[in-house]
């Protein structure tokens, strides 16, 4: 009896100790297990998100590269834009404002040898005045500016003969061809004076846009020539006719 209880009590101290062996073998497994799951969730996410990271980094810079050489061309385009309207407003703007220039109808200031200048006496006794015609003979439209710049004597030293202001006209003295203007000139106050000399002939001068034109006219005096006196002289402006009152002086 003895013997069979320890051979039972043996046999089920052997049977514990092989469940206990199992369960342990069985466990070892499961951590084992387990640590390869883990394993290959952790190292899943590490491979992913390399190739994911490179794919994406790959996909940002294509897409940025792209986007540059879109802006590049975008901003080739606004240049070409640019340039081109540049150039239509230069042309245009140019192009009109020589037209305007053109069509403008301004006439040139006439030359010395545009016109032909003659002098008569006015119907007086003493002559006092003369009456200065100047006669377009170039062919074209010129513009009489001011006033004749008469020398009575010697060009280069005899006074000028200054004008009288209320005689201007409202606007420059455009003469077309074979058209004639025409000035008042006092030369004297009248009578026998001391300082009266005696001319055959006297100089005029033009005026151009920015002062006294070059090269002078030689003006022949009516017969008999003139008694001048240089102190008293006066030029009237040249006009189309001759204006009662503002020609007067």
């Amino acid at each position: 009896m003895r013997n069979h209880r320890k051979n039972t009590v043996l046999a089920a101290a052997a049977i514990a100790a092989l469940s206990l062996g199992l369960t342990a073998c069985g466990g070892g497994d499961d951590a084992t297990g387990a640590k390869d799951a883990g394993s290959a969730a952790a190292s899943q996410p590490a491979g992913g998100s390399a190739a994911g990271g490179t794919a994406d980094q790959t996909a940002t810079k294509g897409g940025s590269g792209s986007g540059s050489a879109g802006g590049s061309a975008a901003a080739s385009s606004s240049s070409g834009g640019s340039s081109s309207g540049s150039t239509g407003s230069t042309g245009s703007g140019s192009t009109g404002s020589t037209g305007g220039s053109k069509t403008s109808g301004a006439a040139p200031a006439c030359a010395y040898g545009d016109v032909k200048i003659t002098a008569k006496k006015a119907d007086e006794v003493p002559t006092e005045h003369i009456v200065l015609t100047a006669t377009n003979t170039s062919g074209s439209a010129c513009t009489l500016l001011q006033y004749p710049l008469i020398a009575f004597g010697p060009i280069q030293t005899a006074k000028d003969v200054p004008a009288v202001a209320k005689s201007k006209p409202a606007a420059p003295i455009v003469l077309k061809a074979g058209e004639p203007a025409y000035a008042n000139v006092r030369v004297a106050l009248g009578g026998a004076h001391e300082d009266n000399k005696v001319v055959g002939e006297f100089n005029v001068n033009l005026f151009s846009a920015d002062g006294p034109a070059e090269g002078s006219i030689v003006v022949k005096a009516p017969a008999g020539g003139l008694a001048v006196d240089e102190a008293a002289a006066k030029a009237g402006y040249w006009t189309y006719e001759l204006r009662n009152g503002a020609d007067e002086f």
